[in-house]
C-alpha cells in the first residue's frame, strides 16, 4: 500500500468509526446496571464484560494503530466496574484514539504492522478490524438488551424502542 491509499482509507473509514462509536455507547448505555450481569448462556460474557470488551479493544485497536504496535494483551484500566465508569472511559479514549490515528502521516499509515504474528498489514487497514470488533460485539449485546428488560436502540434504522425518524424534509 503506498501513502495516497492509505490516506484514502484512512478518509473512508475515519468518519464511519466516529459514527459507528456514537451507535455502540447508545447500545453500552441501554444497559440496566442493575442486570448488567445478564448473560445469555453459561458460555457467554456477561452484559458487563461484553460492554468492557467492546471499549477496551476498540481503543487498544486505535492506540496499536496510532502506536505501530499491538500489545498482546487489553490492557483493563479501573474504573470499568459499572456502566457509567464504562461509557466515561470510551467516552475520553476512544475519540483520542483516533485523533492519535488521524494525526499519522499516510506514509506510516502505510508502513506494516505485525498482529500477534498472524497478520502483517498496512496500519490503516486495522481500522477495518476495529469497525469489524466493534459491530461484532455491539450486535452480541443488543441482542442482550430486551432480555435484560431494556429498550433496544435505533441502530441501522428504527428499532420498536426506538423508531426510525425521517428528517423534516423528507415527511413534506
Amino acid at each position: 500500500m503506498n501513502a495516497e491509499q492509505a490516506k484514502f482509507t484512512l478518509e473512508l473509514f475515519a468518519p464511519g468509526l466516529e459514527h459507528e462509536s456514537q451507535t455502540t455507547r447508545k447500545v453500552i448505555a441501554a444497559i440496566p446496571q442493575a442486570k448488567c450481569s445478564y448473560k445469555p448462556d453459561p458460555s457467554s460474557r456477561t452484559a458487563l464484560e461484553l460492554a468492557q470488551h467492546i471499549a477496551t479493544v476498540d481503543v487498544w485497536f486505535l492506540n496499536g494503530i496510532a502506536n505501530g504496535n499491538f500489545p498482546s494483551e487489553e490492557s483493563k484500566p479501573a474504573g470499568l466496574e459499572t456502566i457509567a465508569g464504562i461509557l466515561a472511559f470510551y467516552d475520553r479514549e476512544f475519540p483520542k484514539g483516533l485523533a492519535k490515528v488521524k494525526a499519522i502521516s499516510p506514509e506510516k499509515l502505510a508502513q506494516p504492522i505485525n498482529f500477534m504474528g498472524m497478520f502483517d498489514l498496512p496500519g490503516v487497514a486495522y481500522l477495518g478490524f476495529t469497525s469489524n470488533h466493534m459491530i461484532h460485539h455491539r450486535g452480541q449485546l443488543a441482542a442482550y438488551l430486551r432480555p435484560m428488560g431494556s429498550k433496544v436502540p435505533n441502530i441501522y434504522g428504527g428499532s420498536f424502542d426506538e423508531p426510525m425518524q425521517m428528517p423534516g424534509a423528507a415527511t413534506a
